[in-house]
Formats: C-alpha cells, sequence, structure tokens
C-alpha cells in the first residue's frame, strides 16, 4: 500500500465543528429513507448512485455529521470530479470524502505553524516528507485526491472493505478506527455532488 498520510491532530480537532453523533438505530432509518421506492437498481429516479452502490456493506458503527459550508461543498465535488476523472466509481469518492472528513473536516488546510502535525497539509493532511508531494501538489486538490486514490487502488479489495479499513491502509493514520463514523455523511455529500461534478 502507498505509504503515508498523517494523524489529524489537535489542531484540525479544533478547527472542526462539534460532531453531532447519529444512533445506530437513526442510521437503519436514514438507510431506509434512503431506499426509497424511487430508487433504480443503479441509482434513485433523479440519478444520483443508489445506496448500495455509495456503501455496499452498509454502515459500521455509531455516526457523526457536521454542518457543511459552501466551501466544504466544493471541496467535496473537487474530490468526486477527481474521482471521476481517475475512473474510480462512488464507492472510492465515499472513501476519499470520509477520509477527509476526519482529516481535515473537509478544508484545504494550509501550513499552521506550531498547530501543524508534523507538515501535514491539505485535504487529507498529506506529508510532503512521506511521498505525497510538494507542499503545493498537496494543497492542488485533484492532485491531493488523485495521490490519496492511487494509494486505495494499491490496496487488495479495497472496493469491498470498510470505509475505515479501506482509508487506514491508505493514510496509516495513529487512529485507525476514526474514519468509520463518517461513512454516512460522505455517502450522503457524494450521492449529492455525483452528478455536477
Amino acid at each position: 500500500a502507498f505509504v503515508g498520510g498523517a494523524v489529524a491532530g489537535p489542531a484540525v480537532a479544533a478547527q472542526a465543528a462539534p460532531e453531532q453523533h447519529v444512533s445506530p438505530v437513526a442510521m437503519s432509518v436514514m438507510a431506509d429513507r434512503d431506499h426509497g421506492k424511487g430508487d433504480h437498481k443503479d441509482g434513485h429516479k433523479d440519478g444520483r448512485p443508489s445506496r448500495d452502490r455509495l456503501v455496499p456493506h452498509g454502515v459500521q458503527g455509531e455516526q457523526a455529521s457536521i454542518p457543511i459550508s459552501g466551501e466544504q461543498a466544493d471541496n467535496v465535488k473537487a474530490i468526486v470530479k477527481a474521482t471521476k476523472k481517475a475512473g474510480l466509481d462512488e464507492r472510492a469518492a465515499v472513501i476519499a470524502v470520509g477520509t477527509s472528513l476526519q482529516e481535515s473536516k473537509l478544508e484545504n488546510l494550509g501550513d499552521l505553524g506550531a498547530n501543524n502535525d508534523h507538515d501535514s497539509l491539505g485535504l487529507f493532511q498529506q506529508r510532503p516528507s512521506s511521498g505525497w508531494g510538494s507542499p503545493d501538489q498537496i494543497m492542488d486538490r485533484e492532485h491531493a485526491t488523485t495521490a490519496f486514490l492511487d494509494g486505495l487502488k494499491q490496496v487488495d479489495g479495497w472496493h469491498d472493505l470498510p470505509l475505515t479499513v479501506a482509508a487506514q491502509k491508505v493514510q496509516v493514520s495513529a487512529y485507525p478506527d476514526a474514519y468509520a463514523k463518517w461513512e454516512n455523511q460522505a455517502a450522503d455529500l457524494v450521492a449529492n455532488a455525483w452528478n455536477n461534478s
């Protein structure tokens, strides 16, 4: 697997909006809502990807959610666009968006000075010293996403792994289970952005 990435440190947590946890019961209700009569085999009547394509094995564990600003929504669109350009599907975009939710709360973070986790930068908190690219490249949303996806493609069976396992194999975080809580919000964001990116 592609080795690199960085742990989202206290600087990211301090800047992030408070997380709202969603109970497993609420998750079940939301999943049922998304499997409505308007779904087609490969997507919704409105053309959005189906829940089965976004989260093929369901969401695991308690979920979190944050409010999304216009800038964060633009970053989701950039991740989705880069995923499509790389020839990958909706599941890859969900893994990428979920990873970015954990690493930077979907913010393209520059150098935070003393608050930086080593030399971590950008949407995925990738480190130049770990081979993700130059600081300028990492701050480019397409490059950062493509680098993440290149790592993902090296993970055997990534498409069928839980989001947190796939993300961890790419990011090599000190908090390997932290990605799991973002799967539901990542799936919703990708569903909404897929046809607009």
